[in-house]
């Protein structure tokens, strides 16, 4: 089993509008604190950013956030959290987030959390990180998405061994263990010393 001492959370500024989402937010926060799993996140104070934040520290967990400047006021930074990370961009700061990572975690979001997670699994798929990347399926929130990976790989656009770097569970507690689990076969094709 690998050690996970830190998970990274990509999740909406925003909270949506099913409670059952900032419930499992919030659990997830707990579990990380019980294990002593580091969050490491966006560093917003607002949305189920916020909420998973909130909920780590009052588990007596740890928080790292990293936000670029120009969003300190656009998502409204968390000062309490134990250390805040500032970059001069997005590029920076998805950097940042990886470097101080065990893992990643995507819960309900928009377009920043789609792009963060396709980046990082983008980053497995090269071979650039062996880390666990998980998406946390709340009450079937990506279901949808799943389904057009699923059409991708079917219409040959995704390889099978590439989708399957995604790990997927609506419960927590599975989630985590399928990402303490995970063992990646992948091997940068960028490294290889045979590449032309």
């Amino acid at each position: 089993m690998r050690a996970l001492n830190s998970i990274c959370v990509f999740c909406g500024s925003s909270e949506g509008d099913d409670e059952r989402i900032v419930e499992a937010a919030v659990t997830l926060g707990k579990k990380m604190a019980q294990q002593q799993i580091s969050l490491v996140y966006g560093g917003a104070k607002i949305g189920i950013m916020g909420k998973v934040a909130d909920s780590v520290m009052q588990c007596s967990g740890e928080v790292v956030g990293v936000i670029p400047e120009f969003l300190k006021q656009k998502e409204i930074v968390h000062l309490g959290v134990h250390k805040l990370i500032t970059t001069t961009n997005m590029h920076e700061r998805k950097m940042k987030m990886q470097a101080l990572s065990d893992g990643f975690i995507t819960l309900p979001g928009g377009f920043g959390s789609l792009e963060e997670l396709f980046e990082v699994i983008t980053w497995s798929q090269l071979g650039l990180h062996q880390k666990p990347i998980g998406l946390l399926n709340v009450e079937g929130f990506y279901d949808d998405l799943l389904a057009m990976l699923e059409h991708m790989v079917h219409k040959e656009f995704l390889k099978k061994e590439d989708y399957k770097l995604l790990l997927v569970d609506k419960d927590i507690d599975k989630l985590l263990e399928k990402m303490k689990a995970f063992k990646s076969l992948k091997v940068s094709k960028w490294l290889k010393k045979d590449r032309t």
